[in-house]
């Protein structure tokens, strides 16, 4: 059973929040950390606009952010707070759905003037799904990452060493969290 769920409620696959996500992953994974992720973009975009929490794929979403003790939630920043298609998500979750869960952004935006999306938005609705506990999170701008042609139609990352270092300042956070819950 995995004890890590990533959500990443970008619109867009390509974005820069995948450079992220990755960065976090391939952490994760080089430290034996098994993890879920969720696209929610990936969901069904009618049983999301239409709360329908019986469909098959939004109960195995919603399973998979049940089972987690850690719950990563990675969005990019739009118009200062985060994105519309993450919220349809969150608001299928149970009303305590993130009750005992770990909860640490990773957001980005085009500038640092949105930093406090994370602390305005994006916290009160946690909290009203009973989170409490919550990481240091990251919040990135787009000047950080870079996106590098891999050719194809495909993109590869690369991070600057600032970020990276809160990025593995926040890894190792979960990880000493994990540790704790044995």
């Amino acid at each position: 059973m995995s004890k890590v769920v990533i959500i990443s409620g970008s619109p867009n696959p390509g974005s820069r929040l995948t450079g992220i996500t990755q960065y976090v992953e391939s952490q994760l994974s080089s430290q034996h950390i098994s993890f879920n992720h969720i696209t929610v973009a990936s969901l069904p975009a009618e049983a999301l606009i239409h709360a329908k929490f019986d469909n098959p794929e939004i109960v195995e979403a919603a399973a998979k952010v049940e089972a987690a003790d850690i719950v990563i939630i990675a969005s990019p920043v739009y118009k200062a707070s985060f994105t519309g298609v993450l919220k349809t998500f969150l608001d299928l979750l149970p009303q305590k759905g993130l009750n005992g869960k770990f909860v640490t952004p990773l957001f980005i935006g085009g500038t640092i003037a949105h930093l406090l999306a994370i602390d305005f938005s994006l916290k009160p609705i946690l909290s009203s799904l009973n989170a409490k506990h919550f990481g240091s999170g990251v919040y990135a701008i787009d000047s950080q990452i870079a996106r590098i042609d891999a050719g194809v139609g495909e993109s590869q990352f690369q991070i600057n060493d600032e970020l990276k270092e809160r990025l593995d300042a926040a890894i190792a956070e979960l990880v000493e969290e994990l540790q704790r819950r044995g």
